[in-house]
């Protein structure tokens, strides 16, 4: 079972599906396009090859009490940072280090907790 058992893909909760798509595009650099070909329509995650995806999907926002998805950034935390305040998001801490990188804990438009994450420098 244990070969099994791993992380398959993230869905993050939104009340504007349209609003949410703009902030996840601005932030990540992402192209995010409406997904309606199955019963819930989406907007799907770019995995970019690393075998893990997600999508947006209307639903009710954990409002700071549901999971925290981490989301690799696609340039400096600082820049991310800053594009998510403009696009709506509140700072909640960071950045803090780990040994695999930096992230950031942020509130999105709709209060799901995400974290912005750069990886260490190789």
């Amino acid at each position: 079972m244990a070969d099994q058992s791993h992380v398959v893909w993230t869905e993050i909760p939104v009340t504007d599906m349209q609003k949410a798509m703009e902030f996840y595009n601005r932030v990540f650099g992402w192209a995010l396009t409406l997904d309606e070909s199955g019963p819930d329509p989406m907007a799907v995650f770019p995995d970019g090859g690393a075998g893990v995806g997600g999508h947006l999907y209307p639903g009710a926002p954990g409002k700071g009490a549901g999971p925290t998805i981490h989301l690799g950034v696609p340039d400096g935390l600082e820049a991310a940072t800053e594009r998510a305040q403009a696009a709506g998001a509140r700072v909640l801490h960071g950045p803090i280090g780990i040994p695999p990188g930096r992230f950031t804990y942020i509130e999105d438009p709709d209060g799901n907790s995400i974290g912005l994450f750069e990886p260490k420098a190789a």
